[in-house]
């Protein structure tokens, strides 16, 4: 009838029947969030409002524990709760699923999700392996789905700004990409559950250093860097990387990690969660008429003739750019599909390998405060990680007092 939006049947675009969007109509996707304590919270504040204005419909949460209600993330009426996800999947069949379970979760729940006819919004890291990374992109192209993985930073247009400006030519030839970021965590972070600061969890893979988890996204936005130079996703061929730790924990809380690729510059990253100087995240980028530096947790980009760094506003939501794709796959490409993450994977992979880090105590570290709240700061770390950054370095190519040398790996492609 007149006036009447008008739709039009489309396979493939859900656990069942979809619709595409024409005259800016189209029912909203039904979602449930597996994970929806802990980290899981964030995730339910980006679906609150989009709940409530109807532009996707909340049908479950999934967690062991019970799920807890909040004033930004509130259980909406009707929305179903439970401890198993398979039993939500067969009860409610979502169309999106957004997983933020322990990373060693990860490839069991998706293959499920998948199988149920679900697409995908994977917290990072999506897979622990290059294994795990094919048999997951082989699920999707057999179900015919998609996953969007949680780079969020890679919504960023901010980082657009960066690449824009690379493309023009503004720094000329990139010499060198770096990133240097420097937190701190109490002891309360490593043990906030049974796979906190663990190399391995039941004889499985857990990986949670700080280079796979928390400084994820500073090594995925230097790769973003080295994609936007060279056209694609550019595949590591070596890894230089030295691991320390400052407490008794498996993985490293400290790294210095140099990647390189067949073609262009290599990558630096050099972070830490053990400093009493806060670094909230840089990424710099050295070429031979000038330099770029991209704070990428705040937006903030400084390029070449910038007198201070500037907020550069327009960050993309990676689940609304889902809701989008499934829509529109042509207009809306996935920001972060699976597949441009695989060289991240692939240096997780290597360092899989990686020998022990090594602990740094003593008179090298200063601890301040008691109990979950105790923290241990590692003298003169920031120092240390921007020389790095600034000249390409390992610390011990630097003569750093306390280095080791550097365990190194080559990569197949």
């Amino acid at each position: 009838m007149p006036g009447e939006p008008v739709r039009r049947q489309v396979d493939g675009l859900g656990g069942g029947v979809g619709w595409r969007a024409v005259n800016g109509w189209a029912p909203p996707a039904t979602v449930a969030v597996i994970g929806a304590n802990g980290h899981g919270h964030w995730h339910r504040r980006v679906i609150a409002p989009l709940h409530a204005d109807g532009r996707l419909r909340l049908v479950a949460l999934v967690d062991v524990a019970p799920v807890r209600d909040e004033r930004e993330a509130p259980v909406p009426p009707g929305v179903d709760v439970f401890t198993d996800h398979r039993a939500m999947l067969a009860a409610t069949r979502p169309e999106v699923v957004v997983i933020c379970t322990p990373p060693h979760t990860h490839l069991p729940i998706a293959r499920d999700a998948v199988a149920a006819g679900a697409d995908l919004l994977l917290e990072k890291p999506p897979v622990l392996s290059l294994a795990e990374h094919h048999e997951l992109t082989d699920a999707l192209a057999a179900a015919g789905r998609v996953a969007q993985v949680g780079f969020q930073a890679l919504g960023s247009a901010a980082l657009t700004a960066l690449t824009d400006a690379l493309a023009a030519g503004r720094l000329g030839t990139v010499t060198g990409i770096a990133t240097v970021a420097a937190w701190q965590r109490p002891d309360a972070y490593y043990a906030r559950s049974a796979w906190a600061g663990r190399r391995t969890l039941d004889g499985r893979p857990a990986l949670d250093g700080a280079l796979a988890n928390p400084f994820a996204h500073a090594v995925t936005q230097c790769l973003a860097v080295a994609e936007a130079l060279g056209g694609a996703p550019p595949w590591p061929v070596a890894i230089e990387v030295e691991r320390y730790r400052v407490r008794p924990i498996e993985v490293e809380d400290t790294a210095v990690l140099r990647v390189r690729f067949r073609a262009g510059p290599p990558v630096l990253a050099a972070v830490t969660m053990a400093s009493a100087q806060f670094v909230p995240g840089e990424v710099t980028v050295t070429g031979t008429t000038g330099q770029a530096v991209l704070e990428y947790p705040t937006d903030r980009l400084r390029l070449p003739g910038d007198a201070a760094p500037r907020n550069v506003p327009g960050r993309q939501g990676l689940l609304e750019n889902l809701l989008a794709h499934r829509i529109d796959p042509a207009g809306a490409p996935l920001i972060a599909p699976l597949a441009r993450t695989a060289p991240f994977t692939a240096l997780l992979d290597a360092l899989r390998s990686a020998p022990e880090a090594r602990l740094l105590d003593g008179d090298l570290v200063d601890v301040v405060g008691d109990g979950d709240e105790r923290v241990r700061h590692l003298r003169g770390v920031v120092e240390v990680l921007r020389r790095c950054a600034e000249r390409g370095s390992l610390p011990s190519e630097l003569g750093v007092p306390w280095a080791v040398p550097a365990y190194r790996a080559d990569l197949t492609e």
